[in-house]
């Protein structure tokens, strides 16, 4: 499950977000209506989909809460656009350390990987959590209902006092 520690350069997205909880999910929505905006409409860097979290402070997970909200993306890496297009926003991932994790299997047991990496990997790691935003890379190998999806998991760290 766990891949591999690796420093991002900052990385420039564009897509449309929305606010929402764990308890209140609509994630999927949120794809269902980015996904017809970008066809055709940008020169991107590459295939793959980026699903990003931006939580609103460093102690998001402190003490968990599935009422909490915070900002969900739908975003594409691009290298311009061919044209304007409505509600579509720049995001700016700022340069600094992830750990990636490869989740295997279908998006409905995404939970387990994320159990395994906030119970298991990062408090016996000698890293902490970052606040920056949390990201999954969805290449060509990623679908929602095959048991063989993958997609990489990206979890801002840092060593504590750095």
């Amino acid at each position: 499950m766990f891949s591999r520690i690796a420093l991002l350069e900052e990385k420039q997205l564009v897509g449309i977000s929305t606010q929402l909880s764990f308890s209140m999910n609509t994630t999927a929505e949120l794809w269902k209506s980015f996904i017809p905006k970008v066809k055709n409409e940008f020169i991107t860097a590459s295939p793959d989909l980026y699903s990003v979290e931006v939580y609103p402070d460093g102690n998001f997970f402190n003490s968990f809460d599935p009422q909490k909200m915070y900002t969900k993306w739908a975003t594409i890496e691009v290298f311009s656009l061919k044209k304007k297009v409505e509600d579509i926003e720049s995001l700016l991932i700022p340069k600094g350390i992830y750990a990636i994790f490869i989740h295997t299997g279908l998006a409905s047991e995404g939970f387990k990987t994320y159990e395994y990496i906030f119970n298991t990997w990062l408090p016996s790691s000698i890293y902490v959590l970052d606040n920056r935003p949390h990201f999954a890379v969805m290449s060509d190998r990623y679908s929602n209902s095959r048991a063989d999806s993958e997609e990489e998991i990206w979890i801002p760290i840092t060593k504590p006092n750095a």
